[in-house]
């Protein structure tokens, strides 16, 4: 089978062929520009499929790396992935950077592994899996991730924190994180390799990206302090009577 692979979240995208037709699977890549997704996308995957001499046809699935990440490169690779599965017929699967970036890490088994992504303005996108499993995936800061880290730590000893950043991994040096290689969609091969095997596939028509963000209720949400007490009543100034005298 031949499965099209598609990352577009992060500042450099990339698309890649496997083939599992021919015993090990064979990989193909190319890279695309810095934030030229839009423009560069569907003519690297013509270019990709013709150094193959494999036509769009003969694709058995197309795999996209769906967020988090960059909003336009998110959406520009989701798109196309889809257009691709409605246009061919083809099975589509989406998986998230940061499953792709916590499979990066080899480790025991029943190891918590946290996965960390730069999400801008001092955040972090923060994916915790254990076994291949997704336990969690939120926006944090960092604050919250080295709490977050610690809080899991009395149930979940095992831990590795792991980022493909190096800006990440110091600022959350406190957790020794592991710090591989910038993704490539070539990585989420394994993944979508194991989605195939156990057919779970997405639905083109409701499938949407995943962008992590904060809602509103989050945003707005002010801090009370519990020492302020109940907000004092206001109360009307006493008034004086005023009397009129009539001559």
């Amino acid at each position: 089978m031949k499965i099209l692979l598609i990352d577009t979240c992060g500042e450099i995208g990339s698309v890649a062929l496997a083939d599992t037709d021919a015993g090990a699977a064979a990989l193909t890549a190319a890279t695309l520009a810095g934030r030229s997704a839009s423009e560069r996308l569907l003519p690297a995957i013509q270019e990709l499929v013709a150094t193959r001499c494999s036509p769009l046809q003969s694709l058995g699935a197309v795999a996209v790396i769906h967020g988090p990440g960059s909003f336009t490169g998110v959406r520009v690779g989701l798109s196309a992935a889809k257009g691709l599965c409605e246009a061919l017929n083809l099975p589509l699967i989406a998986i998230s950077r940061l499953a792709v970036l916590a499979d990066r890490v080899e480790c025991p088994p029943s190891t918590r592994v946290n996965a960390l992504l730069d999400a801008g303005r001092g955040e972090f996108y923060s994916g915790d899996y254990l076994d291949g499993v997704c336990l969690r995936e939120a926006m944090l800061t960092r604050d919250q991730v080295l709490a977050a880290a610690a809080a899991a730590q009395a149930s979940q000893p095992a831990q590795i924190a792991v980022a493909c950043e190096p800006a990440v991994a110091e600022s959350v040096a406190a957790l020794a994180p592991r710090l591989v290689a910038q993704l490539r969609a070539e990585d989420a091969f394994p993944l979508a390799l194991r989605r195939i095997e156990q057919r779970a596939f997405d639905d083109s028509a409701t499938l949407d990206a995943n962008y992590l963000r904060r809602t509103d209720a989050e945003i707005f949400a002010k801090p009370q302090s519990s020492a302020a007490g109940p907000s004092p009543t206001l109360r009307q100034p006493a008034r004086t009577p005023v009397r009129f005298r009539f001559r």
